[in-house]
């Protein structure tokens, strides 16, 4: 048998994948599962991005492009990152990757070295630490709390730093939790970093999604010294509908994103160039589509949040971005019996017909992710599941 390499068995499998596919094999087999766990969101692609899409396939623009992507998406970043985040960036600090999880893990084979410490808030996306480990790092978690939010701050930063310390991830608004750190904390935590040389990699993908009149700050405009250490990572697949698409993108400084190109290079070439023009449509054309779609989401957003505090154990804090309410279910699982929560996550699919990731998954034991990210006719039914399962669980 062939021995598998040590940073392929060290990896952990997405839960997130596998509860989105145990629940797609149910519906397959006829089975009403309501899935609450993928993070994409429900609505169609503009139409004018796949006419792009189109039209490249028809004038034949089906071959291989520049590793760092075609240079009127690299433009086409640097002018959205300059109008819509205050960072001036030129094309030549900008790569196109295959979607922004390749983004991150290309920066983490640039930036990491064997033993290297990598600061992650907690609760975190699950892929963050398996990308540091396969980077041969050492992913340092630093919990965040429910009482303020899950808000990361410069003293909980402090707290975690060593000598060792490489780089702090950030995500905000946050997977899973909504959380939006205020721009004083980003202030705080960005000049700590540039006077310490820790790099930033701000993943920014659920910046268009924001509620109750919160603004996105990009953490790399507040000062030319944080710009330094800071890697902006995003991609088209949340704001634009184009998880399937895959495409995202980097700017940062010209060194680091110089060897993202060149792991573009030699592992995937470069990302499909159809959906590279795509990807121009997208951050070139109208964005008028964006205020509906965040008024379905803002309305979801509360009848969740409003129906899961309805629920006899159950505890959840309003998110200010993304498409997540990240419930507390703490007491449901203790008065079930249940050993974590995973086993009421497969007895909630298994039972309820629903799909939901656990907290674990994310590092925050006791949680439960619910993507509202579904039709509110999916959403009522689902929460019904949800509610009369737990009550039958409350009232033993």
């Amino acid at each position: 048998m062939v021995k598998l390499s040590r940073r392929v068995v060290n990896m952990s499998p997405s839960p997130t994948m596998a509860i989105t596919a145990k629940a797609k094999e149910m519906r397959r087999k006829g089975i009403d599962v309501i899935g609450f766990g993928a993070g994409e969101p429900d609505f169609e692609t503009p139409s004018h991005i796949k006419e792009a899409a189109i039209k490249a396939m028809n004038e034949g623009f089906t071959r291989y492009t520049p590793a760092a992507g075609i240079p009127e998406l690299r433009e086409a970043v640097a002018e959205k990152l300059k109008l819509d985040n205050s960072i001036d960036y030129s094309p030549s600090q900008v790569v196109i990757t295959d979607g922004a999880k390749f983004a991150l893990f290309s920066l983490m084979l640039s930036v990491i070295e064997e033993g290297d410490e990598v600061i992650i808030p907690a609760p975190y996306w699950v892929t963050y630490p398996e990308q540091v480990k396969f980077a041969g790092g050492k992913p340092v978690f630093v919990e965040t709390s429910e009482k303020n939010g899950f808000v990361f701050t410069v003293e909980l930063l402090e707290k975690a730093v060593t000598d060792r310390t490489k780089l702090l991830i950030l995500c905000s608004p946050s997977n899973p939790t909504g959380a939006v750190i205020p721009v004083e904390e980003l202030e705080k935590i960005g000049k700590f970093c540039a006077e310490r040389g820790i790099l930033i990699a701000s993943d920014e993908c659920y910046e268009k999604l924001l509620y109750d009149g919160e603004k996105h700050v990009s953490i790399a405009s507040l000062s030319p010294e944080i710009k330094n250490v800071t890697v902006t990572i995003n991609a088209l697949s949340k704001a634009y509908s184009m998880t399937g698409w895959r495409v995202g993108y980097a700017a940062g400084p010209e060194e680091i994103i110089s060897s993202m190109i060149k792991i573009n290079s030699h592992s995937i070439s470069n990302v499909n160039a159809i959906a590279q023009k795509a990807g121009v449509a997208a951050l070139k054309g109208p964005q008028d589509f964006l205020n509906d779609w965040l008024k379905a989401f803002d309305e979801r957003r509360r009848y969740m949040v409003e129906r899961l505090n309805s629920v006899p154990g159950v505890r959840c804090t309003m998110p200010k971005g993304a498409f997540y309410a990240f419930p507390n279910v703490k007491e449901v699982i203790e008065k079930g019996g249940f050993k974590d929560d995973f086993e009421f996550a497969d007895f909630l699919l298994e039972n309820a017909k629903i799909a939901a990731v656990p907290g674990s998954a994310f590092g925050y034991p006791g949680y439960m992710r619910f993507s509202y990210a579904t039709s509110m006719e999916n959403i009522k039914k689902g929460l019904e599941r949800f509610e009369v399962t737990v009550k039958a669980i409350m009232e033993k």
